[in-house]
């Protein structure tokens, strides 16, 4: 009897490995797609926005839950809407930065206040977090490492232009190493595989 018991806890143990692995390798694609299709993906980000802004809106005519949920959600979508126009550059002190962190934490807070003083199937109060709180913000968040392959140009905020106004040479000169998540993840295969140079 105990030693299927401590079976049935290496096996969790193992898939639980199997389900990050998973997910690590579906975000390192993910990432890959964004930094290759940058245009494709501002695209994509603005219709998740518009498809939540109007999920709130059925919520709010077909669901009974506070307006001030809605509003907080409707305006952390206006917020997200305001970070792509900078895309796929984030300016940390920016006030949509700023404001969609915020409403981040606020909207959460509503949620959990309600959802924990009202009672709700697990799978609705998945639903309204999955899509109304986490899919723009997880978007984003993979979106990260877009900026790091893209080519400079003349208009970019930190100028880089030498003395002798050669933009490209310049610009690969000072690029320091990527700090977004296909950087990480590019870092972690380097040092988990065995290099392709090493001679045994």
């Amino acid at each position: 009897m105990w030693f299927l018991y401590l079976l049935s806890w290496v096996s969790t143990v193992i898939q639980i490995c199997f389900v990050t692995l998973a997910i690590a390798a579906g975000l390192y694609y993910l990432a890959e797609l964004v930094e290759e299709y940058t245009s494709m993906t501002v695209k994509v980000i603005r219709w998740m926005i518009v498809m939540v802004i109007g999920t709130y809106i059925c919520l709010f005519f077909f669901e009974d839950l506070p307006v001030s949920l809605i509003l907080c959600g409707l305006i952390a979508q206006v917020a997200h809407l305001a970070l792509l126009s900078n895309f796929p550059f984030f300016s940390v002190s920016s006030p949509a930065f700023v404001m969609a962190v915020v409403m981040v934490l606020v909207n959460h807070y509503f949620a959990f206040s309600h959802f924990g003083e009202k009672y709700y199937p697990f799978s609705e109060v998945m639903a309204y977090f999955t899509l109304c709180m986490w899919l723009v913000p997880f978007a984003f968040f993979v979106s990260l490492s877009a900026n790091e392959n893209v080519l400079p140009t003349v208009n970019e905020r930190r100028p880089l232009l030498s003395d002798d106004n050669d933009v490209v040479t310049n610009y690969f000169s000072k690029k320091q190493k990527g700090v977004g998540l296909l950087s990480m993840f590019n870092s972690v295969k380097d040092s988990l595989t065995p290099g392709k140079n090493h001679s045994y």
